[in-house]
Protein backbone atom coordinates (compact mmCIF):
# COMPACT_ATOMS: atom_id res chain seq x y z
CA UNK A 1 0.00 0.00 0.00
CA UNK A 2 2.82 2.41 0.87
CA UNK A 3 4.48 1.65 -2.47
CA UNK A 4 1.26 2.52 -4.32
CA UNK A 5 0.98 5.79 -2.43
CA UNK A 6 4.56 6.63 -3.44
CA UNK A 7 3.78 5.88 -7.10
CA UNK A 8 0.64 8.03 -6.83
CA UNK A 9 2.67 10.92 -5.39
CA UNK A 10 5.26 10.57 -8.15
CA UNK A 11 2.58 10.71 -10.87
CA UNK A 12 1.07 13.85 -9.32
CA UNK A 13 4.44 15.60 -9.14
CA UNK A 14 5.35 14.72 -12.71
CA UNK A 15 1.94 15.08 -14.33
CA UNK A 16 1.79 11.43 -15.38
CA UNK A 17 -1.62 9.75 -15.63
CA UNK A 18 -1.47 6.23 -14.20
CA UNK A 19 -5.00 6.37 -12.74
CA UNK A 20 -6.22 3.24 -14.50
CA UNK A 21 -3.24 1.17 -13.31
CA UNK A 22 -3.36 2.55 -9.75
CA UNK A 23 -7.09 1.92 -9.34
CA UNK A 24 -6.62 -1.62 -10.65
CA UNK A 25 -3.85 -2.31 -8.09
CA UNK A 26 -5.86 -0.71 -5.25
CA UNK A 27 -8.83 -2.93 -6.03
CA UNK A 28 -6.59 -6.01 -5.91
CA UNK A 29 -5.45 -5.23 -2.32
CA UNK A 30 -8.39 -4.33 -1.87
CA UNK A 31 -8.60 -0.71 -0.68
CA UNK A 32 -11.92 0.43 -2.08
CA UNK A 33 -12.00 3.74 -0.22
CA UNK A 34 -8.64 4.91 -1.58
CA UNK A 35 -9.52 3.67 -5.09
CA UNK A 36 -12.83 5.56 -4.99
CA UNK A 37 -11.16 8.79 -3.80
CA UNK A 38 -8.55 8.51 -6.53
CA UNK A 39 -11.33 7.96 -9.06
CA UNK A 40 -13.30 11.02 -7.85
CA UNK A 41 -10.29 13.34 -7.93
CA UNK A 42 -8.75 12.13 -11.18
CA UNK A 43 -8.43 14.94 -13.74
CA UNK A 44 -8.69 12.61 -16.73
CA UNK A 45 -11.83 11.42 -18.45
CA UNK A 46 -13.51 8.55 -16.63
CA UNK A 47 -13.89 5.56 -18.90
CA UNK A 48 -16.48 2.78 -18.83
CA UNK A 49 -13.65 0.35 -18.02
CA UNK A 50 -12.79 2.12 -14.73
CA UNK A 51 -16.47 2.50 -13.85
CA UNK A 52 -16.99 -1.22 -14.42
CA UNK A 53 -13.98 -2.15 -12.28
CA UNK A 54 -15.30 -0.09 -9.36
CA UNK A 55 -18.90 -1.27 -9.77
CA UNK A 56 -17.68 -4.88 -9.76
CA UNK A 57 -15.44 -4.34 -6.70
CA UNK A 58 -18.18 -2.68 -4.65
CA UNK A 59 -20.62 -5.45 -5.63
CA UNK A 60 -18.20 -8.23 -4.63
CA UNK A 61 -17.60 -6.64 -1.22
CA UNK A 62 -21.29 -6.25 -0.36
CA UNK A 63 -21.54 -2.52 -1.05
CA UNK A 64 -24.33 -2.77 -3.59
CA UNK A 65 -25.76 0.71 -3.05
CA UNK A 66 -22.40 2.26 -3.96
CA UNK A 67 -22.37 0.19 -7.15
CA UNK A 68 -25.74 1.69 -8.11
CA UNK A 69 -24.55 5.16 -7.13
CA UNK A 70 -21.58 4.79 -9.49
CA UNK A 71 -23.95 3.72 -12.26
CA UNK A 72 -26.05 6.86 -11.70
CA UNK A 73 -22.90 9.03 -11.87
CA UNK A 74 -21.90 7.21 -15.02
CA UNK A 75 -25.18 8.12 -16.75
CA UNK A 76 -25.09 11.74 -15.53
CA UNK A 77 -21.60 12.21 -16.95
CA UNK A 78 -22.64 10.85 -20.32
CA UNK A 79 -20.56 7.68 -20.14
CA UNK A 80 -22.63 4.93 -21.84
CA UNK A 81 -22.65 1.52 -20.08
CA UNK A 82 -21.76 -1.69 -21.87
CA UNK A 83 -22.86 -5.30 -21.40
CA UNK A 84 -20.24 -5.82 -18.64
CA UNK A 85 -21.69 -2.90 -16.68
CA UNK A 86 -25.09 -4.60 -16.54
CA UNK A 87 -23.48 -7.95 -15.76
CA UNK A 88 -21.90 -6.47 -12.61
CA UNK A 89 -25.00 -4.43 -11.70
CA UNK A 90 -27.33 -7.42 -11.90
CA UNK A 91 -25.01 -9.28 -9.52
CA UNK A 92 -25.10 -6.27 -7.17
CA UNK A 93 -28.91 -6.02 -7.22
CA UNK A 94 -29.53 -9.68 -6.37
CA UNK A 95 -29.70 -8.85 -2.64
CA UNK A 96 -31.71 -5.61 -3.10
CA UNK A 97 -35.36 -4.92 -3.96
CA UNK A 98 -37.02 -6.31 -7.06
CA UNK A 99 -38.16 -2.80 -8.07
CA UNK A 100 -34.52 -1.72 -8.49
CA UNK A 101 -33.87 -4.86 -10.50
CA UNK A 102 -36.81 -4.13 -12.80
CA UNK A 103 -35.56 -0.55 -13.34
CA UNK A 104 -32.16 -1.88 -14.35
CA UNK A 105 -33.85 -4.44 -16.58
CA UNK A 106 -35.57 -1.54 -18.42
CA UNK A 107 -32.23 0.28 -18.87
CA UNK A 108 -30.71 -2.97 -20.10
CA UNK A 109 -33.33 -3.41 -22.84
CA UNK A 110 -33.10 0.25 -23.91
CA UNK A 111 -29.31 -0.05 -24.14
CA UNK A 112 -29.70 -2.86 -26.68
CA UNK A 113 -27.78 -5.60 -24.87
CA UNK A 114 -30.69 -8.03 -24.57
CA UNK A 115 -29.02 -10.49 -26.94
CA UNK A 116 -25.84 -10.73 -24.85
CA UNK A 117 -26.01 -14.19 -23.30
CA UNK A 118 -23.78 -13.41 -20.30
CA UNK A 119 -25.59 -10.22 -19.27
CA UNK A 120 -28.98 -11.90 -19.81
CA UNK A 121 -27.85 -14.83 -17.64
CA UNK A 122 -26.84 -12.35 -14.92
CA UNK A 123 -30.30 -10.74 -15.20
CA UNK A 124 -32.00 -14.13 -14.92
CA UNK A 125 -29.81 -15.00 -11.93
CA UNK A 126 -30.70 -11.70 -10.25
CA UNK A 127 -34.44 -12.39 -10.50
CA UNK A 128 -33.92 -16.00 -9.38
CA UNK A 129 -32.01 -14.95 -6.26
CA UNK A 130 -34.69 -12.38 -5.46
CA UNK A 131 -37.29 -15.13 -5.67
CA UNK A 132 -39.08 -13.49 -8.60
CA UNK A 133 -39.04 -16.76 -10.53
CA UNK A 134 -41.78 -15.75 -12.94
CA UNK A 135 -39.60 -12.91 -14.29
CA UNK A 136 -36.53 -15.16 -14.30
CA UNK A 137 -38.36 -17.73 -16.42
CA UNK A 138 -39.55 -15.04 -18.85
CA UNK A 139 -35.95 -13.92 -19.36
CA UNK A 140 -34.92 -17.57 -19.81
CA UNK A 141 -37.66 -18.30 -22.38
CA UNK A 142 -36.86 -15.15 -24.40
CA UNK A 143 -33.16 -15.96 -24.71
CA UNK A 144 -32.28 -17.07 -28.24
CA UNK A 145 -28.93 -18.53 -27.15
CA UNK A 146 -28.49 -20.25 -23.78
CA UNK A 147 -25.17 -21.33 -22.35
CA UNK A 148 -24.78 -23.96 -19.61
CA UNK A 149 -24.59 -21.23 -16.87
CA UNK A 150 -28.01 -19.98 -18.06
CA UNK A 151 -29.63 -23.36 -17.44
CA UNK A 152 -27.73 -23.74 -14.15
CA UNK A 153 -28.95 -20.35 -12.88
CA UNK A 154 -32.58 -21.21 -13.65
CA UNK A 155 -32.30 -24.65 -12.03
CA UNK A 156 -30.65 -23.22 -8.90
CA UNK A 157 -33.28 -20.47 -8.68
CA UNK A 158 -36.16 -22.94 -8.68
CA UNK A 159 -34.43 -25.26 -6.21
CA UNK A 160 -33.61 -22.42 -3.82
CA UNK A 161 -37.32 -21.77 -3.30
CA UNK A 162 -38.44 -25.38 -2.97
CA UNK A 163 -39.52 -26.15 -6.54
CA UNK A 164 -37.85 -29.34 -7.83
CA UNK A 165 -40.39 -30.22 -10.54
CA UNK A 166 -39.34 -27.52 -13.03
CA UNK A 167 -35.59 -28.12 -12.45
CA UNK A 168 -36.10 -31.81 -13.24
CA UNK A 169 -37.65 -30.88 -16.59
CA UNK A 170 -34.89 -28.36 -17.39
CA UNK A 171 -32.17 -30.81 -16.41
CA UNK A 172 -33.51 -33.38 -18.87
CA UNK A 173 -33.79 -30.76 -21.64
CA UNK A 174 -30.25 -29.42 -21.21
CA UNK A 175 -28.22 -30.02 -24.40
CA UNK A 176 -25.09 -30.49 -22.28
CA UNK A 177 -24.29 -30.45 -18.58
CA UNK A 178 -21.26 -29.71 -16.43
CA UNK A 179 -20.41 -30.47 -12.81
CA UNK A 180 -22.29 -27.32 -11.70
CA UNK A 181 -25.47 -28.58 -13.39
CA UNK A 182 -25.36 -31.91 -11.54
CA UNK A 183 -24.39 -30.21 -8.28
CA UNK A 184 -27.27 -27.71 -8.56
CA UNK A 185 -29.75 -30.58 -8.83
CA UNK A 186 -28.15 -32.64 -6.05
CA UNK A 187 -27.98 -29.59 -3.78
CA UNK A 188 -31.62 -28.76 -4.57
CA UNK A 189 -32.82 -32.23 -3.66
CA UNK A 190 -30.75 -32.23 -0.48
CA UNK A 191 -31.89 -28.76 0.63
CA UNK A 192 -35.52 -29.73 0.03
CA UNK A 193 -35.12 -32.96 2.02
CA UNK A 194 -35.50 -35.24 -1.01
CA UNK A 195 -32.47 -37.20 0.11
CA UNK A 196 -33.15 -40.39 -1.82
CA UNK A 197 -33.34 -38.49 -5.12
CA UNK A 198 -30.16 -36.60 -4.24
CA UNK A 199 -28.30 -39.85 -3.63
CA UNK A 200 -29.73 -41.52 -6.73
CA UNK A 201 -28.64 -38.59 -8.93
CA UNK A 202 -25.18 -38.49 -7.34
CA UNK A 203 -24.64 -42.15 -8.18
CA UNK A 204 -25.69 -41.47 -11.78
CA UNK A 205 -23.23 -38.58 -11.86
CA UNK A 206 -20.42 -40.90 -10.78
CA UNK A 207 -20.99 -42.97 -13.91
CA UNK A 208 -20.71 -40.02 -16.31
CA UNK A 209 -17.42 -40.13 -18.20
CA UNK A 210 -14.95 -37.28 -17.62
CA UNK A 211 -17.15 -35.73 -14.91
CA UNK A 212 -15.80 -35.54 -11.37
CA UNK A 213 -17.66 -34.27 -8.30
CA UNK A 214 -16.08 -31.18 -6.73
CA UNK A 215 -16.04 -29.82 -3.17
CA UNK A 216 -19.52 -28.28 -3.53
CA UNK A 217 -20.94 -31.57 -4.83
CA UNK A 218 -19.56 -33.46 -1.82
CA UNK A 219 -20.76 -30.83 0.67
CA UNK A 220 -24.22 -31.15 -0.94
CA UNK A 221 -24.51 -34.95 -1.04
CA UNK A 222 -23.05 -35.80 2.37
CA UNK A 223 -26.06 -34.37 4.29
CA UNK A 224 -28.24 -36.76 2.27
CA UNK A 225 -26.02 -39.67 3.38
CA UNK A 226 -26.28 -38.42 6.96
CA UNK A 227 -30.09 -38.23 6.91
CA UNK A 228 -30.52 -41.62 5.20
CA UNK A 229 -27.89 -43.36 7.30
CA UNK A 230 -26.06 -44.33 4.11
CA UNK A 231 -22.80 -44.99 5.90
CA UNK A 232 -21.18 -47.15 3.22
CA UNK A 233 -21.71 -44.50 0.52
CA UNK A 234 -20.55 -41.80 2.92
CA UNK A 235 -17.34 -43.70 3.61
CA UNK A 236 -16.73 -44.03 -0.13
CA UNK A 237 -17.26 -40.28 -0.56
CA UNK A 238 -14.80 -39.58 2.26
CA UNK A 239 -12.18 -41.77 0.55
CA UNK A 240 -12.73 -39.85 -2.71
CA UNK A 241 -12.46 -36.52 -0.86
CA UNK A 242 -9.18 -37.51 0.78
CA UNK A 243 -7.75 -38.81 -2.49
CA UNK A 244 -8.49 -35.50 -4.23
CA UNK A 245 -7.45 -33.23 -1.36
CA UNK A 246 -10.98 -31.96 -0.72
CA UNK A 247 -10.77 -32.55 3.04
CA UNK A 248 -8.73 -29.34 3.27
CA UNK A 249 -12.00 -27.59 2.55
CA UNK A 250 -13.67 -26.98 5.93
CA UNK A 251 -17.18 -27.31 4.43
CA UNK A 252 -16.38 -30.79 3.13
CA UNK A 253 -14.72 -31.76 6.43
CA UNK A 254 -17.75 -30.54 8.38
CA UNK A 255 -20.11 -32.47 6.10
CA UNK A 256 -18.10 -35.69 6.63
CA UNK A 257 -18.04 -35.04 10.38
CA UNK A 258 -21.81 -34.56 10.46
CA UNK A 259 -22.36 -37.70 8.39
CA UNK A 260 -20.43 -39.88 10.85
CA UNK A 261 -22.04 -38.19 13.85
CA UNK A 262 -25.55 -38.70 12.47
CA UNK A 263 -24.78 -42.33 11.60
CA UNK A 264 -23.68 -43.01 15.19
CA UNK A 265 -19.96 -43.34 14.47
CA UNK A 266 -19.05 -40.95 17.27
CA UNK A 267 -15.47 -42.22 17.61
CA UNK A 268 -14.76 -41.45 13.93
CA UNK A 269 -16.55 -38.10 14.25
CA UNK A 270 -14.27 -37.25 17.19
CA UNK A 271 -11.21 -38.14 15.13
CA UNK A 272 -12.35 -35.86 12.31
CA UNK A 273 -13.21 -33.09 14.76
CA UNK A 274 -9.69 -33.20 16.15
CA UNK A 275 -8.24 -33.48 12.64
CA UNK A 276 -9.94 -30.22 11.61
CA UNK A 277 -8.19 -28.65 14.62
CA UNK A 278 -7.58 -24.91 14.41
CA UNK A 279 -9.63 -24.69 11.20
CA UNK A 280 -12.81 -25.55 13.12
CA UNK A 281 -15.66 -23.12 12.67
CA UNK A 282 -18.99 -22.88 14.46
CA UNK A 283 -20.49 -25.52 12.16
CA UNK A 284 -17.79 -28.00 13.29
CA UNK A 285 -18.64 -27.43 16.97
CA UNK A 286 -22.40 -27.59 16.33
CA UNK A 287 -22.16 -30.88 14.38
CA UNK A 288 -20.11 -32.52 17.12
CA UNK A 289 -22.34 -31.22 19.94
CA UNK A 290 -25.47 -32.41 18.11
CA UNK A 291 -23.92 -35.79 17.33
CA UNK A 292 -23.05 -36.36 20.98
CA UNK A 293 -26.46 -35.12 22.10
CA UNK A 294 -28.63 -37.36 19.94
CA UNK A 295 -26.55 -40.43 20.81
CA UNK A 296 -27.00 -40.03 24.54
CA UNK A 297 -23.59 -38.59 25.42
CA UNK A 298 -25.16 -35.51 26.99
CA UNK A 299 -22.38 -34.81 29.52
CA UNK A 300 -19.76 -34.78 26.78
CA UNK A 301 -21.94 -32.51 24.63
CA UNK A 302 -22.26 -29.98 27.45
CA UNK A 303 -18.53 -30.17 28.20
CA UNK A 304 -17.70 -29.61 24.54
CA UNK A 305 -19.88 -26.51 24.61
CA UNK A 306 -17.87 -25.18 27.56
CA UNK A 307 -14.65 -25.91 25.66
CA UNK A 308 -16.03 -24.01 22.66
CA UNK A 309 -16.66 -20.95 24.84
CA UNK A 310 -13.19 -21.19 26.36
CA UNK A 311 -11.65 -21.22 22.89
CA UNK A 312 -13.50 -18.03 21.98
CA UNK A 313 -16.23 -19.30 19.64
CA UNK A 314 -19.65 -17.76 20.26
CA UNK A 315 -22.73 -19.99 19.94
CA UNK A 316 -25.67 -19.43 17.62
CA UNK A 317 -29.26 -20.66 17.64
CA UNK A 318 -28.21 -24.06 16.20
CA UNK A 319 -25.79 -24.58 19.10
CA UNK A 320 -28.63 -24.18 21.58
CA UNK A 321 -30.79 -26.71 19.73
CA UNK A 322 -27.94 -29.20 20.21
CA UNK A 323 -27.61 -28.34 23.90
CA UNK A 324 -31.35 -28.71 24.48
CA UNK A 325 -31.26 -32.04 22.63
CA UNK A 326 -28.53 -33.14 25.06
CA UNK A 327 -30.81 -32.20 27.96
CA UNK A 328 -33.71 -34.11 26.39
CA UNK A 329 -31.69 -37.32 26.04
CA UNK A 330 -30.20 -36.87 29.50
CA UNK A 331 -33.48 -35.95 31.20
CA UNK A 332 -31.92 -32.70 32.47
CA UNK A 333 -34.97 -30.47 32.91
CA UNK A 334 -33.38 -27.79 35.10
CA UNK A 335 -30.28 -27.66 32.92
CA UNK A 336 -32.53 -27.16 29.90
CA UNK A 337 -34.22 -24.20 31.59
CA UNK A 338 -30.81 -22.69 32.42
CA UNK A 339 -29.63 -23.09 28.82
CA UNK A 340 -32.76 -21.39 27.43
CA UNK A 341 -32.31 -18.52 29.90
CA UNK A 342 -28.60 -18.17 28.99
CA UNK A 343 -29.52 -18.10 25.31
CA UNK A 344 -31.66 -14.99 25.74
CA UNK A 345 -29.95 -13.24 28.68
CA UNK A 346 -26.25 -13.93 28.04
CA UNK A 347 -26.07 -14.23 24.25
CA UNK A 348 -29.15 -12.18 23.26
CA UNK A 349 -30.36 -14.84 20.83
CA UNK A 350 -34.13 -14.92 20.41
CA UNK A 351 -35.45 -18.48 20.78
CA UNK A 352 -37.08 -19.93 17.69
CA UNK A 353 -39.80 -22.51 17.26
CA UNK A 354 -37.22 -25.32 17.43
CA UNK A 355 -36.05 -24.23 20.89
CA UNK A 356 -39.56 -24.08 22.31
CA UNK A 357 -40.24 -27.44 20.70
CA UNK A 358 -37.20 -28.90 22.47
CA UNK A 359 -38.42 -27.54 25.82
CA UNK A 360 -41.86 -29.07 25.26
CA UNK A 361 -40.22 -32.39 24.43
CA UNK A 362 -37.95 -32.14 27.48
CA UNK A 363 -40.82 -31.38 29.86
CA UNK A 364 -43.06 -33.98 28.24
CA UNK A 365 -40.53 -36.80 28.53
CA UNK A 366 -40.02 -35.90 32.18
CA UNK A 367 -43.77 -36.35 32.76
CA UNK A 368 -44.43 -32.63 33.25
CA UNK A 369 -47.26 -32.66 30.71
CA UNK A 370 -49.25 -29.77 32.17
CA UNK A 371 -46.15 -27.59 32.23
CA UNK A 372 -45.33 -28.63 28.66
CA UNK A 373 -48.84 -27.62 27.57
CA UNK A 374 -48.51 -24.27 29.33
CA UNK A 375 -45.15 -23.73 27.59
CA UNK A 376 -46.89 -24.18 24.24
CA UNK A 377 -49.61 -21.69 25.14
CA UNK A 378 -47.03 -19.09 26.25
CA UNK A 379 -44.97 -19.33 23.05
CA UNK A 380 -44.57 -15.98 21.22
CA UNK A 381 -45.27 -17.69 17.90
CA UNK A 382 -47.89 -20.15 16.68
CA UNK A 383 -46.90 -23.74 17.51
CA UNK A 384 -46.51 -26.10 14.56
CA UNK A 385 -47.24 -29.80 14.17
CA UNK A 386 -43.78 -30.79 15.48
CA UNK A 387 -44.39 -29.01 18.81
CA UNK A 388 -47.87 -30.49 19.28
CA UNK A 389 -46.54 -33.85 18.08
CA UNK A 390 -43.87 -33.81 20.81
CA UNK A 391 -46.60 -33.28 23.41
CA UNK A 392 -48.79 -36.03 21.95
CA UNK A 393 -45.82 -38.42 21.94
CA UNK A 394 -45.13 -37.64 25.59
CA UNK A 395 -48.80 -38.28 26.42
CA UNK A 396 -48.52 -41.64 24.70
CA UNK A 397 -45.51 -42.55 26.85
CA UNK A 398 -47.13 -41.41 30.11
CA UNK A 399 -50.70 -42.46 29.25
CA UNK A 400 -52.34 -39.06 29.77
CA UNK A 401 -55.60 -39.07 27.82
CA UNK A 402 -56.78 -35.57 28.77
CA UNK A 403 -53.70 -33.68 27.51
CA UNK A 404 -53.41 -36.06 24.56
CA UNK A 405 -56.87 -35.01 23.36
CA UNK A 406 -55.85 -31.33 23.52
CA UNK A 407 -52.65 -31.99 21.52
CA UNK A 408 -54.45 -34.20 19.01
CA UNK A 409 -57.18 -31.62 18.41
CA UNK A 410 -54.54 -29.07 17.37
CA UNK A 411 -52.76 -31.66 15.22
CA UNK A 412 -56.00 -32.61 13.44
CA UNK A 413 -56.46 -28.93 12.54
CA UNK A 414 -52.87 -28.56 11.31
CA UNK A 415 -52.58 -31.97 9.60
CA UNK A 416 -56.10 -33.25 8.94
CA UNK A 417 -54.86 -36.04 6.65
CA UNK A 418 -51.88 -37.27 8.68
CA UNK A 419 -52.86 -40.77 9.81
CA UNK A 420 -50.06 -40.97 12.38
CA UNK A 421 -51.79 -38.56 14.77
CA UNK A 422 -55.02 -40.58 14.70
CA UNK A 423 -53.11 -43.81 15.29
CA UNK A 424 -51.19 -42.42 18.30
CA UNK A 425 -54.36 -41.08 19.95
CA UNK A 426 -56.13 -44.37 19.20
CA UNK A 427 -53.33 -46.27 20.93
CA UNK A 428 -53.56 -43.95 23.95
CA UNK A 429 -57.31 -44.64 24.16
CA UNK A 430 -56.68 -48.38 23.83
CA UNK A 431 -54.06 -48.35 26.61
CA UNK A 432 -56.54 -46.57 28.87
CA UNK A 433 -59.30 -49.03 27.96
CA UNK A 434 -61.42 -46.30 26.32
CA UNK A 435 -62.65 -48.40 23.38
CA UNK A 436 -65.38 -45.96 22.47
CA UNK A 437 -62.65 -43.41 21.71
CA UNK A 438 -60.86 -45.97 19.52
CA UNK A 439 -64.09 -46.71 17.62
CA UNK A 440 -64.79 -42.99 17.16
CA UNK A 441 -61.35 -42.36 15.67
CA UNK A 442 -61.66 -45.33 13.31
CA UNK A 443 -64.98 -43.94 12.11
CA UNK A 444 -63.43 -40.50 11.52
CA UNK A 445 -60.52 -42.03 9.60
CA UNK A 446 -62.85 -44.16 7.49
CA UNK A 447 -65.17 -41.24 6.76
CA UNK A 448 -62.30 -38.96 5.79
CA UNK A 449 -60.60 -41.73 3.80
CA UNK A 450 -57.51 -41.32 5.97
CA UNK A 451 -55.38 -44.42 5.55
CA UNK A 452 -52.16 -45.29 7.28
CA UNK A 453 -49.24 -45.05 4.86
CA UNK A 454 -47.33 -48.27 4.39
CA UNK A 455 -44.08 -48.34 6.32
CA UNK A 456 -40.93 -48.86 4.32
CA UNK A 457 -37.31 -49.72 4.96
CA UNK A 458 -34.06 -48.77 3.29
CA UNK A 459 -31.20 -51.20 2.88
CA UNK A 460 -27.76 -50.26 1.63
CA UNK A 461 -26.04 -52.87 -0.53
CA UNK A 462 -23.23 -52.56 -3.03
CA UNK A 463 -23.05 -48.79 -2.60
CA UNK A 464 -26.75 -48.35 -3.42
CA UNK A 465 -29.88 -47.72 -1.37
CA UNK A 466 -32.90 -49.99 -1.92
CA UNK A 467 -36.34 -49.02 -0.61
CA UNK A 468 -38.95 -51.68 0.04
CA UNK A 469 -42.25 -52.35 1.82
CA UNK A 470 -43.84 -55.60 3.03
CA UNK A 471 -44.14 -58.17 0.22
CA UNK A 472 -42.58 -55.64 -2.16
CA UNK A 473 -41.85 -57.15 -5.58
CA UNK A 474 -40.93 -53.94 -7.41
CA UNK A 475 -37.21 -54.66 -7.31
CA UNK A 476 -35.77 -55.94 -10.60
CA UNK A 477 -34.33 -58.99 -8.82
CA UNK A 478 -37.32 -59.64 -6.57
CA UNK A 479 -37.74 -63.21 -7.80
CA UNK A 480 -34.15 -64.08 -6.84
CA UNK A 481 -34.53 -62.28 -3.49
CA UNK A 482 -37.70 -64.17 -2.53
CA UNK A 483 -36.24 -67.45 -3.75
CA UNK A 484 -33.25 -66.93 -1.48
CA UNK A 485 -35.50 -65.96 1.45
CA UNK A 486 -37.56 -69.12 0.93
CA UNK A 487 -34.36 -71.14 0.94
CA UNK A 488 -33.23 -69.52 4.19
CA UNK A 489 -36.66 -70.16 5.71
CA UNK A 490 -36.54 -73.88 4.74
CA UNK A 491 -33.03 -74.25 6.20
CA UNK A 492 -34.17 -72.54 9.40
CA UNK A 493 -37.15 -74.84 9.76
CA UNK A 494 -34.92 -77.88 9.18
CA UNK A 495 -32.44 -76.70 11.80
CA UNK A 496 -35.24 -76.12 14.30
CA UNK A 497 -36.52 -79.62 13.76
CA UNK A 498 -33.04 -81.16 13.94
CA UNK A 499 -32.03 -79.35 17.11
CA UNK A 500 -35.35 -79.49 18.91
CA UNK A 501 -33.54 -81.47 21.60
CA UNK A 502 -29.81 -81.08 21.91
CA UNK A 503 -27.04 -80.89 24.42
CA UNK A 504 -24.61 -78.09 25.08
CA UNK A 505 -21.31 -79.23 26.56
CA UNK A 506 -19.55 -76.66 28.76
CA UNK A 507 -15.77 -77.04 28.50
CA UNK A 508 -15.16 -75.63 31.97
CA UNK A 509 -17.75 -77.86 33.54
CA UNK A 510 -18.42 -81.62 33.47
CA UNK A 511 -22.14 -80.95 33.47
CA UNK A 512 -24.27 -81.31 30.36
CA UNK A 513 -26.99 -78.68 29.92
CA UNK A 514 -30.00 -79.82 27.92
CA UNK A 515 -32.12 -77.32 26.02
CA UNK A 516 -35.62 -77.99 24.75
CA UNK A 517 -36.97 -74.86 23.05
CA UNK A 518 -38.80 -74.27 19.78
CA UNK A 519 -36.37 -71.47 18.78
CA UNK A 520 -33.12 -73.35 19.48
CA UNK A 521 -31.28 -73.73 16.18
CA UNK A 522 -27.58 -74.01 17.01
CA UNK A 523 -25.42 -75.77 19.59
CA UNK A 524 -22.55 -73.81 21.09
CA UNK A 525 -19.34 -75.22 22.54
CA UNK A 526 -17.70 -72.64 24.85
Amino acid sequence: MNQLKQIHAYTLRNGIDHTKILIGKLLEIPNLQYAHLLFIHTPTKRTVFIYNKLIQAFSLHGRQHQSLSLYSQMLLQGCPPNEYTFNFLFSACASLSSSLGQSLHTHFIKSGFELDVFASTALLDMYAKMGVLEFARKVFDKMVVREIPTWNAMIAGYARFGNMVDPEELFVLMPSRNVVSWTAMISGYSQNKQYEKALELFMKMENVKDLKPNEVTLASILPACANLGALEIGQRIEAYARKNGFCKNVYVSNAILEMYARCGKIDIAWRLFNEIGSHRNLCSWNSMIMGLAVHGQCAMALELYNQMLREGTSPDDVTFVGLLMACIHGGLVEKGRQILDAMTNDFHITPKLEHYGCMVDLLGRAGKLREAHEAILSMPMKPDSIVWGALLGACSFHGNVEVAEIAAESLFALEPYNPGNYVILSNIYASAGQWDGVAKLRKVMKGGQITKAAGYSLIEEGGRLHKFIVEDRSHSKSEEIFALLDGVYRITRFQRSKFDFHSVIMVDSPKIYNCRHERCTVSYLT
